[in-house]
């Protein structure tokens, strides 16, 4: 079935991964390397992160069961010293491929997210803010978990793309850093692209669009 619609996550695709961050904190407190991806992976339908993304707690009741479940694994850490970390750098070339996918394909957004991240006047997120403003006014559709009380990997959320944009999940591409939440939309049908890095990522892309996307430009 030909491409009709170009579906994209959004934290670790448009900006830069947040493991990065959690990873250069873990060793700047000499915490075990992925403590924080250990956590989320515990328990990962009830624990605090997908109840906080969800919207089915506040950050300061995250704050708490986060350093619960953190402390669980030998490893005391605040939810509220996490939360700062999801703050990415813009990626400009997959800016640039998503306005390209735009002027052929209906193109949409599934972003598994907390509340306090779409809220700019908050000091700690003024960068996902800034980078959120640039990119999802070019979206078709937009899916927040915060807002919508269901996260990825739940295969509800694809088909719930898949039902604003009027498209088969058959005829869509998907994008996502992580592994899990591309396993469920190659499930439905769609064609799953893992982003490792941003090279490999739009050389897959444009081998199930088509389209060409501009290499780096020399600094």
């Amino acid at each position: 079935m030909a491409v009709e619609a170009v579906i994209w996550d959004f934290g670790g695709v448009f900006t830069t991964s947040p493991f990065e961050a959690f990873n250069r904190m873990e060793a700047e407190r000499g915490l075990p390397k992925d403590l924080v991806r250990r956590v989320n992976s515990t328990n990962p339908d009830s624990n605090a992160w997908a109840l906080f993304e969800r919207n089915e707690i506040d950050a300061a009741r995250f704050d708490t069961l986060f350093l619960e479940e953190s402390t669980a694994l030998g490893h005391p850490l605040r939810g509220a010293d996490v939360l700062p970390l999801l703050n990415g750098q813009l990626r400009p070339r997959m800016v640039a491929a998503l306005q390209a996918c735009k002027q052929r394909f209906k193109v949409g957004c599934i972003t598994n997210n907390v509340v306090s991240m779409h809220s700019p006047g908050q000091d700690t997120t003024q960068r996902s803010a800034g980078a959120m403003a640039q990119v999802m006014p070019l979206f078709d559709a937009i899916i927040e978990s915060s807002k919508a009380g269901v996260r990825k990997p739940d295969p509800k959320i694809y088909l719930m793309m898949c039902d604003l944009l009027a498209v088969k999940p058959e005829a869509c591409v998907y994008l996502d850093d992580l592994g899990i939440n591309c396993k469920p939309a190659a499930g439905l049908g769609m064609t799953a692209i893992k982003v490792v890095d941003v090279d490999q990522t739009l050389a897959e892309l444009s081998a199930a669009t088509g389209l060409a996307f501009g290499a780096e430009q020399p600094a």
